[in-house]
């Protein structure tokens, strides 16, 4: 009877310890304000200015991103220019789509497959799987994005990025409208 008790108290706690590693659910920001509509957030241009973190928390390299983002209906793209530190560029472009119940879809040419997210409240997550070069091979990454807003002009960006399930590094992003 003892290792009965003993072996439900242990199975509790393991089950208790492994709803604890479930992270934020969009959900949980269903009544945060602003609300965030990305259609009218992501419309014009925008700076953003972010920086890499590997998995000890060193910063391995900073950017700035000029977004230049336009919508016809539900359909959006994102034409974004990096500059890294190390003084390389890149491009990406997004082509989004929007959903009627606050899912959108995504892709671009670094994108593998579909991106797909939700908006609730004032945060969005997006979910996609990156082509990412790193010395001479590419390596395709999980990106566990989310975004937050903060006013009519700010909005705040955090992305865990993964491989076979573990933590790689994370993306910090502040996102600032033009006026």
């Amino acid at each position: 009877m003892k290792r009965r008790l003993l072996l439900t108290g242990m199975a509790g706690s393991a089950a208790l310890a492994l709803a604890g590693c479930a992270g934020p659910q969009i959900n949980d920001y269903a009544s945060e304000k602003p609300v965030l509509d990305l259609r009218e957030y992501f419309n014009g241009t925008l700076d953003a200015y972010g920086l890499f973190t590997d998995r000890s928390g060193k910063v391995v390299k900073r950017f700035t991103v000029v977004m230049r983002c336009t919508w016809t209906g539900d359909e959006g793209v994102l034409d974004e220019d990096f500059i890294y530190s190390d003084g390389t560029l890149q491009k990406r472009i997004w082509r989004l789509k929007r959903f009627a119940d606050g899912r959108y879809t995504g892709t671009a040419d670094d994108v593998v497959g579909e991106a797909t997210g939700q908006a609730r409240g004032n945060a969005f997550n997006w979910k996609y799987t990156l082509a990412l070069p790193v010395d001479g091979k590419v390596w395709n990454v999980e990106f566990d994005d989310w975004m937050y807003l903060m006013d009519g002009r700010v909005m705040l960006n955090t992305a865990v990025m993964s491989k076979w399930g573990v933590r790689l590094g994370e993306v910090t992003l502040s996102f600032v409208k033009r006026p």
